[in-house]
């Protein structure tokens, strides 16, 4: 993420790395093919030719990133900024025809973000917080009627990035904690995977039968002999299968 660099795993093992600036947030694949990317300060098209084309900047703090983000049921994707010295910050949506629009203020670690299997709801951490938020959908009013939906303790880690299986069970990666935790549709904590490092940061399902969840570390701040498997992907047979990721429009 901080080298700007996005990998991509190939079912033999090979990983191809390409550069797309200074921080590269988060990624989704455009319908039209090539990809959405959050970057430092904004947005980045990427053709399916790896041409890269950056949308103007949103601000021009040095001390402001984007960090996560996903796309709604309508093809519109959202990257939420986060500040280095955890000041607020904002969910930005960019629409199909680029533009941009704030959903959300006042955030401040801005983290994972995605939708129930009927579209009808959305998921969304702001890690400081130490809790899950669930949103109503719809296309025309957007995010709306925020409120809690799981509350994480403090000892179990930060909820960071997440995901959502087809039963509309919620997968949360606990930041601190070394483990993700699945909840229900209603809420209530059902299954917890054990991660062999601390600093757990997303999740995401895939495999040809999208029914293995992969789950990404991170080594930020540590020394040496310090929690060594840190910064290793590891994937989990977890016996349901994920929603196929949502496609940028644009």
């Amino acid at each position: 993420m901080l080298a700007g660099d996005i990998l991509s795993l190939a079912a033999g093992g090979a990983i191809d790395r390409r550069h797309v600036g200074n921080v590269a947030a988060v990624l989704r694949p455009r319908s039209r093919g090539g990809a959405v990317n959050g970057v430092e300060r904004g947005f980045a098209l990427e053709e399916t030719d790896g041409t890269l084309t950056h949308l103007g900047e949103l601000w021009s703090d040095n001390n402001v990133r984007m960090n996560e983000g996903g796309c709604d049921p309508d093809g519109r994707f959202y990257c939420g900024s986060m500040a280095y010295d955890q000041r607020p910050g904002a969910l930005y949506r960019l629409g199909p025809d680029g533009s941009v629009h704030v959903v959300l203020e006042n955030v401040t670690i801005s983290n994972g973000l995605e939708w129930s299997p009927d579209g009808s709801r959305a998921y969304y951490n702001d890690t400081p917080t130490h809790r899950i938020d669930v949103f109503d959908y719809d296309g025309d009013s957007g995010l709306t009627g925020r409120r809690p939906f799981a509350e994480v303790p403090a000892e179990a880690g930060g909820p960071d990035g997440l995901t959502v299986d087809e039963e509309g069970g919620v997968w949360v990666a606990l930041y601190g904690g070394g483990a993700v935790q699945r909840y229900t549709p209603e809420g209530a904590l059902d299954v917890v995977i054990e991660v062999q490092a601390k600093q757990v940061t997303a999740c995401a399902f895939g495999g040809s039968d999208l029914d293995q969840l992969f789950i990404t570390t991170l080594r930020e701040g540590l020394g040496g002999d310090d929690d060594p498997l840190a910064g290793s992907l590891f994937r989990s047979a977890v016996g349901v299968a994920g929603l196929p990721v949502r496609e940028f429009a644009g």
